[in-house]
């Protein structure tokens, strides 16, 4: 009778065990089923430190705010060379960023400005700063994306500065109206480049 007894609560004992491993087993698999949080896809991306690599179809991150490559300009005067990158954001707002080596990298962010509408002389000043005419000349650019401007041509440019890492600067592409924008130093750590393409880290 004994025996009997132990029998009868050791086969409970297992039958209790499996129905436990079964239905552990079961909420695994519909856990692993449901959707889960969203994921960030950029959170392990550290992006590209060398602003000098940037072309259309990047993204750029500065300022809590993320932009798009639309297009890029590739300049030449000489023996010198720089880019500049035009961006826009989800809400339509429009930027560029200059890059240029001279010697040590420089990288301004510029914004558009109806303030002036063309260069003046050696001093200008907007919006109750004063800007200092640095240099001027015409160089030859190539577009690559979405610039609004042809495939090659000409630009002519006059670049002033000013205080604390400001600027500004006219621009004239192919015997058009001048463009003024107002320009400010970028801190290099401070911008962010996600590549479009995986050839580049």
């Amino acid at each position: 009778m004994t025996e009997l007894l132990l029998v009868l609560i050791l086969l409970a004992v297992i039958v209790v065990g499996v129905v436990l491993y079964l239905r552990s087993r079961r909420n695994r698999q519909v856990a692993d089923a449901r959707p889960g949080a969203p994921v960030d896809p950029l959170a392990d991306h550290q992006g590209v430190t060398d602003i000098r690599t940037v072309r259309a179809g990047d993204m750029i991150d500065y300022g809590d705010q993320l932009y798009f490559v639309r297009g890029s300009l590739r300049l030449k005067e000489g023996g010198y060379s720089w880019s500049e990158h035009f961006l826009d954001d989800a809400r339509g707002s429009r930027v560029w960023v200059s890059v240029e080596e001279d010697p040590d990298l420089e990288v301004v962010l510029w914004r558009e400005t109806d303030a002036v509408t063309e260069p003046g002389g050696k001093t200008m000043q907007v919006g109750g700063v004063t800007y200092r005419r640095e240099e001027d000349g015409t160089a030859s650019y190539v577009s690559e994306g979405t610039t609004t401007l042809a495939e090659r041509g000409s630009v002519e440019y006059v670049d002033y500065e000013g205080p604390d890492g400001r600027a500004l600067s006219f621009e004239r592409f192919d015997g058009g109206k001048w463009e003024a924008g107002l320009g400010e130093s970028v801190a290099l750590p401070a911008m962010r480049v996600y590549p479009a393409g995986s050839d580049r880290t």
